[in-house]
């Protein structure tokens, strides 16, 4: 069943996505604990070799009901299969990729460059909000 047909979010496990700027890549996490969620924020660095290494930044824990009444607000399950492409013109930007396991394993995947999908911005500054708590 395609998560397009899906009205509501009542449940998550596991909520990724990355930002990447020209000299910075934070990753965002939420994770399903229970009845609590686990929400971190990392910046990647590069390490020797080549590759990428996530370095927590900041984790917090909140209710479960907080993250799905953001989910919900957002409309997030319309994300699924957006693909921003590049703006004509735009030399600078952001580039993000994002997945969401919901509702016994359907998935929301999303991913862009200068480009993101209605009310991302919103969810972001939402998560932002309880970080910073």
């Amino acid at each position: 069943m395609s998560v397009f047909r899906i009205k509501k979010i009542d449940s998550f496990e596991k909520i990724e996505w990355n930002i990447s700027g020209m000299r910075i890549t934070r990753k965002y996490e939420i994770i399903n604990k229970g009845d609590e969620a686990e929400v971190s924020e990392y910046e990647m660095h590069c390490v020797t070799g080549g590759g990428m290494e996530p370095h927590l930044e900041r984790r917090v824990l909140c209710p479960n009901e907080k993250i799905l009444e953001i989910l919900n607000s957002v409309e997030a399950v319309k994300w699924d299969g957006f693909h921003g492409k590049h703006p004509r013109g735009v030399l600078d930007g952001e580039t993000f990729s994002f997945e969401a396991v919901i509702n016994n394993n359907q998935t929301i995947k999303a991913g862009g460059s200068a480009k993101f999908p209605k009310h991302f911005r919103d969810f972001e500054r939402a998560v932002y909000e309880l970080l910073n708590v």
